[in-house]
């Protein structure tokens, strides 16, 4: 691999972008760029087989030539069978023995690939359960019975699942610790939260028996139809979707009477396909009427910020609004759509699969990836039919 390749024109020129950059220079040496414009040299290299990251400092305090001295420096010392890192880490250890909380604070601060919220709910959690029993001891030297009696607290208080988030963050933390150095197991990862903890008691979302969808079809055509709420509801209804899938609705899935969810949406390993019926087409062509360039098809209606979604409670409001709270959800439209679905007699996997449910026999979910397209096309223009009449 060819080294040296940068110039010092190139570490001038680079800018910042929406993502972090790496310039390299070859050997491992690079040029980290933050979002935020600062330029550090780091070098990459490995120690028994696992990948390792030395910082060199920042350019232009050091120049290209210093930070080429000091990759060629750690590579020498690399060749000798010398861990450039291990007195660093070892007088660090020495000193105090990172403590859980330097270890958490270090290890957050260097996400930089998730959103701050995302980062402040993982810290702020352990800061909150973690910290006042632990957050002063060295981390490795926190066993699984030390860090199980804190969790145990949060699960005797009724926190059944966010003590399953705040299990896998501090374990996040842990990991990282024994990559550096500073604990010799991940106490977390012998937790097993399922015989841990306890389960929180699952409530289905409010839904209608089908012989009460003609009242709710009535009500609902006494509202504005150009109402975006009220296209949505609908919308969720002729598509058995859930009503994230629908408010991350974009353009750029929708093909010729088709609806292709991505499978990052869906966090699966393949696309879910949605037949579009007549119905839910015309409301589709709609909304593109009404676009005002935003990618999603149901945009905020807050003011002009076309680059978010609808209101993840738009809907769930129009509901109680028409004076059926607590009855139904826009997520109960798939529980009605299920029940029409089986009671008129319509095969069982093209209902699932258009619910999106793979059967939890691997092999019954492969071939299930037929996906029953001509009969779920037919089933969803029966059901927009049926529940027009119904109005």
């Amino acid at each position: 691999m060819p080294t040296n390749t940068l110039s010092d024109l190139d570490c001038r020129k680079a800018k910042p972008a929406d993502k972090p950059q790496k310039l390299f220079d070859g050997g491992g040496l690079h040029l980290y760029v933050s979002t935020a414009g600062a330029k550090t040299w780091r070098v990459a290299y490995r120690v028994d087989g696992k990948p390792q990251t030395k910082s060199l400092g920042p350019y232009p305090a050091v120049t290209l030539a210093a930070a080429r001295i000091a990759r060629d420096e750690l590579k020498g010392q690399l060749r000798q069978g010398v861990d450039p890192m291990a007195a660093k880490r070892a007088a660090r250890v020495a000193r105090t023995g990172i403590t859980l909380k330097e270890a958490c604070e270090t290890y957050w601060v260097g996400r930089k690939e998730i959103s701050s919220s995302y980062r402040d709910a993982a810290t702020r959690a352990i800061e909150l359960h973690l910290y006042p029993e632990l957050g002063h001891r060295a981390i490795g030297s926190i066993t699984r019975d030390d860090l199980l009696a804190e969790l145990r607290r949060m699960d005797a208080a009724g926190l059944h699942s966010f003590v399953r988030k705040v299990r896998m963050w501090v374990g996040q933390v842990f990991d990282w610790a024994v990559e550096h150095g500073d604990a010799k197991i991940n106490p977390a990862a012998l937790i097993k939260p399922e015989k841990a903890f306890g389960k929180s008691k699952v409530k289905s979302f409010a839904a209608l028996r089908p012989g009460e969808v003609p009242d709710f079809m009535k009500r609902l055509a006494m509202e504005n139809p150009d109402l975006q709420s009220v296209l949505g509801c609908k919308l969720l209804a002729y598509t058995w979707t859930r009503t994230t899938e629908l408010r991350m609705m974009r353009w750029d899935e929708l093909e010729d009477g088709l609806w292709r969810i991505k499978n990052e949406r869906m966090k699966r390993d393949e696309d879910h396909l949605v037949p579009l019926s007549r119905q839910a087409q015309a409301i589709i062509e709609t909304m593109r009427a009404r676009s005002r360039g935003s990618v999603y098809v149901f945009p905020t209606s807050q003011g002009r910020r076309l680059d978010r979604p609808m209101s993840e409670n738009a809907i769930l409001y129009m509901i109680a609004r028409i004076g059926y709270q607590g009855r139904m959800t826009g997520h109960g439209w798939r529980t009605v759509a299920s029940t029409w679905g089986n009671e008129a007699g319509y095969n069982p996997d093209a209902i699932e699969r258009q619910l999106s449910h793979l059967p939890a026999d691997k092999v019954r979910a492969v071939y299930n990836r037929s996906a029953y397209l001509p009969l779920r096309r037919e089933m969803l223009q029966a059901w927009a039919d049926w529940l027009d009449a119904q109005a």
